[in-house]
């Protein structure tokens, strides 16, 4: 007999303001005893450093955290020049200094090398894997693993501010980009080094960032689960951006029960749709040549 999971069933986004000093899993283990849910992850971790949009799912809302993950970002980011660190951030070593002797032109010409399809070499202080830890782990351990250079999107790097030897910069890009490499890489092109100083993620996806909620806020109300719940998004919102296909109640069970159905929809543009039997969102489906086959279901009373 399956044992019963301790807590409530939780469902649906909470768009979290996560605080500097934490990790993301610390934040994660925090609202989700606030929440008292079953089950709850994050969506793509934060430095300890990083202030931001951090969007936490409950119950079924996991099934789709993927394609938040792969979703692009938005970023503010105030970089100090003349020093570069172990970490490209605050929180390192410092293991160079350099005379600042750029200005702004210098700079709004370096940033065009950083802008597009580029090929970024991940930084050891990432958690991505190798042979099963991630790269900080040996980093910390003053341990250097080769890595491949990933292609990643930097559809906007503006220029806001060059105050005092620090860069304020707005970032725009796709998946798997570490703007803590791209500073590190500008401070090297301008010949004077740099580290990140300051770091919030403005956006994921399309959530607007107006949703966002502090985690001092949250533990405030912790007593008030009326008004914890009305704060999140809904179970389907981390899919909001694929096409919507409403199905009868017939193609619902029939996709429910695992099956591939037949449907003329002559307006779909892509592959992944979201599925709704009548208004009720049932999961995402592969469409291909007039049919949908599920793909990821979520659990319904029927």
């Amino acid at each position: 007999m399956a044992r019963k999971r301790k807590g409530r069933d939780v469902q649906g986004v909470l768009l979290l303001d996560k605080p500097a000093g934490m990790t993301s899993n610390d934040v994660l283990q925090k609202v989700k005893r606030v929440f008292n849910a079953q089950k709850a992850g994050h969506t793509g971790a934060l430095d300890p450093l990083a202030t931001g949009m951090l969007p936490i799912c409950f119950g079924e809302s996991t099934k789709f955290s993927q394609y938040l993950l792969d979703s692009d970002k938005r970023y503010r980011v105030i970089a100090r020049l003349g020093q570069r660190t172990d970490t490209s951030d605050s929180d390192g070593q410092i293991i160079a200094e350099k005379l600042v002797k750029v200005i702004q032109p210098d700079i709004e010409q370096g940033l065009i090398h950083f802008r597009g399809d580029i090929m970024q070499i991940p930084t050891m202080f990432s958690a991505l894997k190798y042979q099963g830890r991630p790269l900080y782990e040996y980093a910390r351990q003053g341990i250097t693993i080769e890595r491949q250079p990933r292609p990643i999107t930097v559809y906007e790097n503006r220029f806001i501010a060059f105050n005092n030897n620090e860069l304020e910069l707005e970032i725009h890009c796709s998946k798997g980009t570490y703007i803590r490499t791209i500073i590190d890489d500008l401070g090297e092109l301008l010949g004077c080094g740099a580290h990140i100083i300051y770091l919030r993620r403005l956006q994921v996806s399309n959530y607007p960032s107006d949703k966002m909620v502090s985690l001092s806020f949250i533990q405030e109300h912790a007593s008030n689960i009326e008004l914890l719940d009305s704060l999140l998004l809904s179970v389907d919102s981390p899919v909001q951006d694929h096409a919507k296909i409403a199905l009868t109640d017939e193609q619902g069970r029939d996709i429910l029960l695992g099956r591939t159905i037949e449907i003329s929809q002559s307006t779909v543009q892509t592959q992944l749709v979201r599925l709704y039997q009548q208004t009720l969102f049932i999961g995402i489906g592969q469409w291909l040549n007039n049919s949908i086959s599920p793909k990821r279901l979520i659990q319904t009373e029927q």
